[in-house]
């Protein structure tokens, strides 16, 4: 399916989701971190992870409901899009629940709770991503119709055309 959102013939959805997925797990592992050490500044890079994590799962939502809302109805894809941005929505109420525990603490301080929302909306990340694999590597939302290992750069501007696509099935 090819009605995403593309900037340079990528999907936009796809390239920015990598910055939020990153940066909360990764503030996990700087709670951790803090615990182990207690070293205040683990808390603060979390905190500020967390802060970057949010606004960019934001940014990322925006894109990925433009291209939920052109998969068809009544698709596998649709729903299975529908429970991967339910997921994700709740993975970033659960960071904004575990940075509200933090802001007003000196040095950002992380609380048990703040850590446990953070750790289920880590391992609710897993899932999510999952879903997202699913849409991508097995339904093809988001990838070129006819894309193949031989297929031409998407700076090109043009489509995979039927030479390139008949070209990659004497090869398999």
């Amino acid at each position: 399916m090819e009605r995403t959102v593309r900037i340079l013939g990528h999907p936009v959805h796809q390239m920015l989701i990598v910055f939020p997925l990153g940066l909360l797990a990764t503030s996990l592992a700087f709670d951790i971190a803090y615990f182990a050490k207690a070293d205040p500044n683990f808390g603060i890079v979390s905190f500020w992870m967390i802060c970057a994590g949010i606004i960019g799962g934001l940014l990322a939502a925006v894109f990925g409901l433009m291209d939920w809302l052109s998969i068809p109805d009544g698709t596998r894809a649709k729903s299975i899009g529908l429970w991967h941005g339910i997921g994700n929505v709740a993975i970033v109420l659960l960071f904004v629940g575990s940075w509200w525990l933090r802001v007003s603490v000196p040095d950002y301080t992380p609380s048990s709770s703040a850590v446990t929302l953070s750790a289920i909306g880590v391992a609710l990340a897993l899932v999510t991503g999952w879903l997202g694999g699913e849409m991508v590597v097995r339904l093809g939302i988001g990838v070129d119709k006819g894309a193949h290992p031989d297929a031409s750069s998407s700076l090109t501007g043009r489509p995979v055309d039927a030479s390139e696509t008949s070209h990659m099935l004497h090869h398999t």
